[in-house]
């Protein structure tokens, strides 16, 4: 669920003020992570690795609490919930957008994953949770690219992060993403530790409890 909280009863009550009204008050960070494990992992159980990266990030968003505050309209939101969005190729050719909910069981994440892609694809209509903080993917995999920056239209405000191709080496394959989040809800340093968060994740995915195997 989500509801309307005073900014100046919150940390972020001196970013309200700031950035609310700033004609772009968004901010990209980008970072290459090792992505080894996930490579892997994604052979070896024959994951979808996307879906990998989505769970990742949710579980890495689920440890920074600015992630559970968003600025909606002129408004700031507190969110007792996260989702992960992807977009989804449709089979008229089109693009959907999917909401996956992430509740931090790794099977159930994978199995709505999977669901809710498959019915966007079949059905041509993008899932929403308007009720939950979502943090917005757009995988460009076939493509090497070496960063993007995100368009701020003034409607949405949510996080959001882009990425291509990985890039395989000798010892590691790697993968540069983009972050871009609106300044209002974070500050860099909350960016930059999430980040931290996401490469710790994916660096311990194949430990983690609740894995299959």
């Amino acid at each position: 669920m989500m509801h309307e909280v005073n900014p100046k009863e919150t940390p972020r009550a001196e970013a309200f003020e700031l950035w609310m009204k700033a004609p772009m008050p968004m901010v990209t960070l980008m970072k290459t992570l090792d992505v080894s494990c996930l490579v892997r992992l994604s052979r070896r159980k024959g994951l979808k690795f996307n879906m990998l990266m989505c769970w990742c990030i949710g579980c890495a968003a689920s440890r920074v609490k600015e992630f559970y505050m968003l600025p909606v309209g002129d408004k700031l939101m507190a969110y007792d919930s996260l989702a992960v969005n992807t977009i989804v190729a449709n089979r008229e050719e089109g693009l959907n957008s999917c909401d996956i909910p992430f509740m931090g069981d790794f099977n159930q994440f994978n199995n709505d994953y999977l669901h809710f892609t498959n019915l966007a694809a079949e059905k041509c209509r993008n899932y929403d949770l308007p009720d939950s903080m979502v943090i917005g993917t757009s995988s460009l995999a076939r493509y090497e690219i070496d960063g993007a920056v995100g368009m701020y239209s003034g409607i949405f405000n949510n996080p959001f992060m882009i990425w291509g191709k990985y890039k395989r080496g000798f010892f590691r394959t790697t993968l540069t993403v983009s972050f871009q989040f609106h300044h209002t809800q974070m500050d860099g340093a909350d960016a930059a530790r999430f980040l931290t968060e996401l490469q710790n994740k994916i660096n311990t995915l194949n430990l983690t409890k609740g894995l299959p195997g």
